[in-house]
């Protein structure tokens, strides 16, 4: 028999739980499975895991096909009525031991075992010490979002919020240290709600300031995705006094409309996201931004788009993340006058050309500037502001190396 095949769909925390799930089923002897964990975040996501599932049916025609992750917690029945399909599994079961451990005996007693995600409390108790290159550690300090945005699908598939202590959240950083990582990315599916379930209900920026300054020896931190409506006191003042915070910052924006905004239930308002990038900046000259942006949300005329591609340029935003809306069903979005889809299509396409032009202004900006380079494989690596570099001579993997950008390449700089 042979180890376990993984696919995985969606975000950084997904690829995280499959690393942690390889581990557990591993540890469990589990053999001859497929695994895959989905993505509930748009109906095309759950599109594609179907269409992953048939092709890896007809590439292990005898293997064993599990499916797991957020599709599978908020519509289990979509799955388990795949013939494709032999088990479902929660995103509360995959993290556990117990399961990987009946799976690996008699292949599970039930084909779909989902529970309540509301009811869960807890993060998961298995963390891995980092996953994918040599140079990069994720680390999962939060789980779940206590917010009920209209479009999304994600709270009923993640269940509301929890926090990993800080203690825990420090000692495996240390643990990373010392195993050569030189930069760890703090991952969440609401980072900056991060504490408030916990003693005293301390907030991102604490963590953030605790890190830096009881893990002295890591060279680099960076945070992931964060609604800066929520961004506390003393992350500002990580952004302005820690060089060893990256200068990058996902924001969760979706959208540039103030009407469009309440109608997504979004608790910020267009002025909010354009005060805090001008904030940030300001305290930091070279941070850059990525963000989310959905087009063609429902309701949506061309006047409310053409806010959002304005707040583009008003927010200087480089890494556009840009969702074409599609309907989640049991979502009050769902229930909304709709975009036509012609339209939607179009409006994406505009919000990605907007991306690209921002790009090649950044770009062009970092040319005759000195960059310090985490390397992620001998001829490639990333500036702080997360930018891809270049290089003709290789460069020692997982080593932050000086870097003097000489020109640019397609959507990446290039180094001496």
């Amino acid at each position: 028999m042979s180890a376990p095949i993984f696919s995985n769909h969606g975000c950084r925390l997904n690829a995280y739980e499959t690393e942690a799930m390889k581990e557990l089923a591993e540890g469990a002897g589990l053999e001859g499975a497929v695994v895959v964990n989905t993505c509930a975040v748009t109906s095309e996501a759950v599109r594609k895991a179907r269409q992953d599932i048939r092709r890896l049916r007809r590439d292990n025609p005898t293997a064993r096909i599990i499916v797991t992750g957020c599709a599978a917690q908020t519509e289990p029945e979509t799955f388990a009525q795949m013939p494709e399909v032999d088990t479902v599994i929660g995103n509360t079961e995959k993290m556990q031991a117990s399961t990987w451990s009946g799976l690996a005996g008699d292949f599970g007693p039930e084909p779909v075992q989902v529970d309540d995600i509301m009811s869960v409390t807890e993060t998961a108790g298995h963390l891995i010490d980092g996953f994918g290159t040599r140079s990069r550690a994720y680390v999962q300090v939060q789980n779940g979002c206590d917010h009920r945005c209209t479009f999304c699908i994600i709270p009923y598939g993640r269940g509301n919020s929890r926090s990993v202590p800080a203690g825990v959240v420090v000692d495996q950083i240390k643990r990373l240290v010392q195993k050569g990582y030189n930069e760890v990315v703090l991952t969440g599916v609401d980072l900056t709600s991060w504490g408030a379930d916990l003693p005293s209900a301390p907030r991102l920026g604490d963590l953030v300031m605790r890190i830096l300054k009881l893990v002295p020896d890591l060279p680099r931190l960076r945070i992931s995705s964060i609604d800066s409506i929520e961004v506390d006191d003393n992350l500002m003042q990580a952004i302005a006094t820690e060089p060893r915070l990256m200068p990058h910052l996902h924001l969760s924006l979706q959208h540039g409309d103030d009407l469009i905004l309440k109608r997504m239930k979004r608790r910020h308002l267009r002025d909010d996201a354009i005060a805090f990038a001008e904030e940030a900046r300001r305290l930091r000259p070279d941070m850059t931004f990525g963000a989310d942006i959905i087009a063609g949300f429902p309701t949506e005329t061309e006047a409310h788009f053409e806010n959002s591609l304005a707040l583009v340029r008003e927010c200087d935003l480089t890494w556009l993340h840009v969702f074409p809306y599609s309907p989640r069903p049991g979502t009050p979005a769902a229930r909304m006058p709709q975009v036509n889809g012609a339209a939607i299509k179009a409006r994406a396409a505009r919000l990605r050309a907007a991306g690209e032009d921002q790009v090649a202004r950044h770009l062009a900006a970092q040319v005759g500037r000195a960059h310090a380079v985490l390397m992620e494989n001998p001829h490639m690596g990333r500036t702080e502001q997360f930018t891809e570099v270049t290089f003709d001579s290789p460069r020692p993997e997982g080593q932050i190396v000086p870097a003097q950008i000489t020109g640019t390449r397609a959507a990446q700089l290039v180094a001496a």
